[in-house]
């Protein structure tokens, strides 16, 4: 005998006693056995099919509910004999074997389902040796296990091309329909698969496969399992693939992002989302940027809130998730961007709550120059790179103005604004108040959408803070902030909501301009990077954000002009049914006339009047102001500036001036000097240019005199873009 033949006489023998000898020590077969999950909108709409909950796409089935047709042609095509040999098919086994030895080779082929699956649940090396042990790890497993259960373990197991694996895996993905479902056509071609995944994946070798697959129907009927007549109608048959991603209606991040929240023995998830309001917003996302495109525009995300029960009725991360050329598996919903001017109302809440400023208040929009570390100083300017000089709170929130904002954070305190921010879900501000310093109110951090648009939620509910539910029927919304007063915000509220007070920068008839009640902000970060617009009316609140996932820079595209026409065309398809009902006015304030340039009670010598909401204790100073020809009793102050305001002289080829506002307003007689020289009056302000230095403020009316200091600095020089302490930059508005 020749040393290859007695070498594989040699192996045989030990493979037949290895066999012999483990045959009464049974395998068990793995208890996974995760199922397909099924994710449905909040009507019981199909939304998405998720095959497994790992890396893999798998989807266990119990053999009953696998179409006869599959189990006959795997048979057919993997091992005819199953049901009638043990672990080893012997007929088989000696044609390899009289195979090999004519090739002097290892003998190969003739691998049982039992040797298969055992490959496949503990796979072994090549060769002669690797051979011995999945033949003992197969008669272990018919040891244990009846036929039945080892063809099941094995349909839910065998690679289906790609990273697909079993049956209903590929049923769903393939055809579309579940494992039971599969006609004759169907399940021959999905059994030509496993002899070769690589090369018989339906998608990339067509014709090859359905070669293969006519191969098994034959092979079926010539066994018995089918008649000529139903193989030939298979043979026929125009078999169509699913596209790929079809398996997903709408909502694909929001389903991922699910996956891990539900348990394992659920098989089909109940969301709050409105399937044809999450189409509408995908739709509409897919084409706003699309329209950006020429200004480097390629990302963008919504999020749709109801207000009322916190349910998420729409949740777009990327315009479109299937794309890996535009990195779309990227959620933007959950993705840290910096949010620029986003966060500015929950300041101005803020001070109101703590009676830091009033509705009346008059804020500086002016150079101003902050000292911070090394020497360097600090210098906000807005988008527009102009300023309007004193302006109400109204005008400064809702033109979106740094400098106002600014001013106002730093009367409230970095840090209490850091923490308000915090009670309100930004988990990501998390470096110490130093680290953001004065530029936290715009945008010297980075938040979520989600975030965002929850918080907006908490302002539309008055200040109540809410957990946003993505399942149906989840448990009634928290509601933290309850203690706290809704006025503030309800004024908050009312300054967003007022198209003429944003009219300044944005114009009257803007795109954030509604035919309903709507209070909205936008955002636009450092460079162009991000641009954001948030907004709500009683009923829905809705989150937007464009940019690019890369960080690249947008070209000229601002909140205004990239998020806003999302914001408003979702807005507009919320409501097209209904109109939504007003906003609740601020309890315990009244709307009153005040004197536009002071904010106090108008004078005869007021140029512009307007109106404000005043609380109770605003109201009482208010009403104790009389007019002129009956004499003052409020109060004489200098309005503008502030004893210890700072200023930067900005050389732009023109005098810099800016306007030392009295209140109340009175005549000619009023007298203001600085550095004892006088000043020229211009209206109801005295108009003074700046010079370098401090410089001491003195006004006189009557016997009465106020004293304040300021400071004229020249501007430092940036070091590099950003927010921080160390990073200073132009920052823009809007």
């Amino acid at each position: 005998m020749n040393a290859p033949l007695q070498r594989s006489v040699t192996i045989v023998v030990g493979l037949v006693l290895t066999v012999l000898a483990l045959e009464f020590r049974p395998m068990p077969l793995p208890q996974e056995k995760g199922r397909a999950l099924e994710f449905v909108d909040r009507n019981g709409l199909e939304l998405g099919t998720i095959l497994s909950r790992d890396s893999t796409h798998t989807a266990f089935v119990p053999i009953d509910d696998i179409a006869p047709a599959f189990i006959g042609a795997i048979v057919a095509a993997e091992d005819q004999r199953f049901f009638w040999h043990g672990p080893i098919d012997a007929q088989g086994a000696l044609r390899a074997f009289g195979d090999a030895i004519r090739r002097h080779a290892v003998p190969a082929g003739a691998s049982t389902l039992s040797m298969q699956l055992a490959r496949l649940l503990h796979p072994v090396g090549g060769g002669l040796f690797g051979r011995v042990e999945e033949t003992v790890m197969a008669a272990r497993l018919e040891a244990g296990h009846s036929k039945r259960e080892i063809l099941e373990a094995y349909c839910n197991r065998v690679p289906m091309g790609g990273n697909i694996y079993g049956v209903e895996a590929a049923a769903l993905t393939y055809f579309g329909v579940h494992a039971r479902e599969l006609d004759v056509a169907q399940a021959a071609l999905l059994a030509a698969i496993p002899n070769d995944p690589a090369r018989l994946e339906p998608r990339a070798h067509w014709k090859t496969v359905r070669l293969r697959e006519r191969l098994i129907l034959e092979r079926m009927v010539a066994q018995g399992r089918l008649k000529p007549d139903d193989a030939r109608n298979a043979i026929e048959e125009q078999l169509t693939l699913r596209p790929q991603g079809a398996g997903i209606i709408a909502a694909p991040h929001l389903q991922f992002a699910l996956l891990s929240q539900v348990p394992a023995n659920v098989t089909v998830a109940h969301t709050t989302i409105d399937r044809p309001l999450q189409q509408f917003v995908e739709t509409q996302l897919r084409a706003v940027v699309g329209a950006l495109a020429s200004h480097d525009v390629r990302d963008g995300a919504a999020l749709v809130v109801d207000n009322r029960s916190g349910d998420v009725l729409a949740y777009a991360g990327s315009p479109n998730y299937f794309s890996e050329a535009a990195l779309g598996r990227n959620d933007g919903v959950q993705a840290l961007r910096q949010p620029g001017s986003a966060l500015k109302p929950f300041l101005y809440e803020l001070a109101l709550e703590r009676r830091t400023i009033r509705p009346n208040t008059i804020l500086l929009d002016a150079p101003v120059s902050y000292a911070i570390r090394d020497g360097q100083l600090y210098q906000p300017v807005d988008y527009a790179g102009r300023f309007l000089g004193p302006v109400r709170v109204r005008i400064a929130l809702a033109n979106s103005l740094n400098v106002p904002a600014v001013r106002v954070l730093e009367r409230t305190g970095v840090s209490n604004f850091l923490q308000r921010l915090h009670e309100f879900g930004f988990r990501h501000l998390d470096r110490a108040p130093e680290y953001y310093g004065l530029g936290l109110t715009l945008g010297g951090g980075e938040v979520s959408l989600y975030e965002l648009t929850r918080a907006y939620v908490a302002m539309a509910r008055g200040g109540q803070r809410v957990t946003l539910n993505l399942f149906a029927h989840a448990a009634p919304v928290q509601r933290m902030l309850e203690t706290r007063p809704a006025a503030a915000w309800n004024v908050v509220t009312d300054m967003l909501a007022d198209h003429y007070a944003r009219a300044e920068a944005f114009g009257v008839d803007s795109i954030l301009a509604l035919p309903f009640p709507a209070a909205v902000k936008t955002g636009t970060s450092s460079d162009f990077r991000d641009t954001w617009t948030v907004g709500f009316t009683r009923d829905y609140t809705v989150g937007v954000w464009v940019g690019n996932f890369d960080g690249t820079p947008m070209r000229d595209v601002s909140g205004v002009t990239g998020a806003a026409p999302l914001w408003n065309r979702i807005m507009l398809h919320l409501h097209e049914r209904s109109e939504p009902r007003g906003f609740d006015a601020p309890r315990g304030y009244r709307r009153v006339p005040i004197c536009a340039t002071t904010g106090r009670r108008p004078q005869p010598s007021c140029a512009i009047v307007v109106s404000e909401w005043l609380d109770t204790t605003d109201l009482r100073r208010y009403e104790a102001a009389t007019p002129e020809h009956k004499g003052s009793t409020a109060p004489f102050a200098i309005v503008f500036p502030h004893d210890g305001d700072r200023f930067a002289l900005i050389a732009h080829g023109g005098e810099q001036r800016i306007d030392i506002a009295l209140a109340p307003a009175r005549d000619a007689a009023d007298a203001v000097t600085v550095d004892r020289r006088a000043v020229d009056r211009v209206g109801e302000a005295f108009r003074w240019p700046l010079h370098l230095g401090r410089h001491d403020i003195v006004a006189r009316r009557g016997r009465e005199v106020r004293r304040i200091r300021i400071t004229v600095e020249t501007p430092s020089q940036p070091r590099r873009p950003g927010f921080t302490d160390a990073a200073l930059t132009q920052q823009r508005a809007f």
